[in-house]
């Protein structure tokens, strides 16, 4: 179990991650290409990422097991502006940081391979040896890996990530305007349990994380799966990487859409089930998948049958849901928030997205 220690001004530092991080998705999604559960969210995804693969997985193995410590350099905070950014983090990761970090790697290794006798580890132990003799050759093949593995698996189906991040940070934002910081850590996911002032977690391994002060930073991931993730170094800023919520079947390609798309229309009722969550018209733009022209035009004509309320908050314009609107939604139970039907297969089955990828 993890037991995460929260003082009272811990709890007024609680911060929500606005955006997926870049890293932590790529990481975690290496995690997935791996196992089998979640057929039917990521089913698809593993079977269209490994046709795209290129030899990325054999180093990503190595230093990113099927379970257990992965080294915490992987996943530097500079990952939630991007994976160019993030990458010249991990290239500019101390020596001595590295050696630190790995050798814990190679130790996991060695208890696998006393626990199980088909573990690969001499020859992971093999690969770790270079890289953790400093920055140089080995670690710029390591980045490399990482790129190409992300441009292959994460990155085409990014804009698809970005809206389910983006609808999950909605709903923790209105429960914290709800209730302040206890409602916030009581809508969180079910594998994590708020009894003030601990938050527990399921988690492989029996550890407590004493915050002492420094706040902690809520980061909701699309590949993140049946446990929460935080850094093992007790002494970097605190992240907790969990899930968000996928549904539990696609919607086939064929199907003609629900009841709701049928009387306002698809791209319509995407946008009603998109601000159901509340959002701004950028957010709206690209959870829906149109253009903000085309989001803010939506938005108006729904506004104008009662069906939405706008407020300009500073620089942004946030839509939410009137009575009448939520009702026609629930009404609508099926309708989708993530975008247009050729872009997914259902509100948790990962498909590629049309628009660009901001890590290029």
């Amino acid at each position: 179990m993890l037991r995460v220690h929260f003082s009272g001004v811990d709890l007024s530092r609680i911060r929500l991650s606005d955006r997926p991080d870049a890293l932590w998705e790529t990481v975690l999604s290496f995690h997935r290409l791996r196992d089998r559960r979640g057929v039917k969210v990521f089913g698809e995804w593993r079977r269209e990422s490994r046709t795209r693969l290129n030899g990325e997985t054999r180093i990503l193995a190595s230093v990113i097991p099927n379970r257990g410590y992965f080294p915490d350099f992987l996943t530097p905070r500079e990952g939630i502006r991007g994976m160019d950014t993030g990458l010249e983090a991990v290239r500019a990761t101390a020596p001595e940081r590295l050696r630190a970090e790995l050798a814990l790697l190679a130790a996991s290794h060695r208890l696998a391979g006393r626990t199980a006798p088909q573990s690969p580890a001499a020859s992971t132990r093999q690969c770790l040896a270079p890289l953790a003799g400093g920055r140089g050759e080995p670690l710029a093949r390591l980045t490399g890996a990482l790129r190409g593995y992300h441009r292959a698996a994460v990155e085409p189906y990014w804009p698809h990530i970005q809206a389910r991040v983006e609808a999950d940070r909605a709903a923790r934002g209105r429960a914290l305007l709800d209730g302040g910081a206890d409602e916030l850590l009581t809508s969180l996911p079910p594998m994590l349990r708020w009894r003030p002032p601990v938050l527990e977690a399921d988690y492989p391994v029996d550890r407590d994380l004493y915050l002492r002060g420094r706040g902690l930073l809520l980061q909701p991931s699309f590949f993140c799966r049946g446990t929460p993730v935080v850094y093992r170094d007790p002494h970097l800023p605190p992240v907790l990487v969990y899930p968000v919520t996928h549904a539990d079947a696609p919607v086939p390609a064929d199907d003609p859409g629900p009841p709701l798309g049928r009387l306002m229309g698809q791209t319509r009722s995407t946008v009603l089930g998109t601000i159901g969550s509340g959002c701004t018209t950028s957010e709206l733009a690209r959870r829906a998948g149109v253009s903000l022209a085309s989001a803010s035009q939506h938005a108006c004509v729904l506004r104008e049958a009662g069906l939405v309320v706008t407020l300009r908050h500073g620089n942004a314009v946030l839509h939410t849901l009137t009575p009448l609107g939520a009702a026609l939604l629930r009404g609508g139970a099926t309708a989708q928030a993530l975008g247009p039907r050729s872009d997914v297969t259902g509100a948790g089955a990962v498909r590629p997205g049309r628009g660009p990828s901001p890590h290029r």
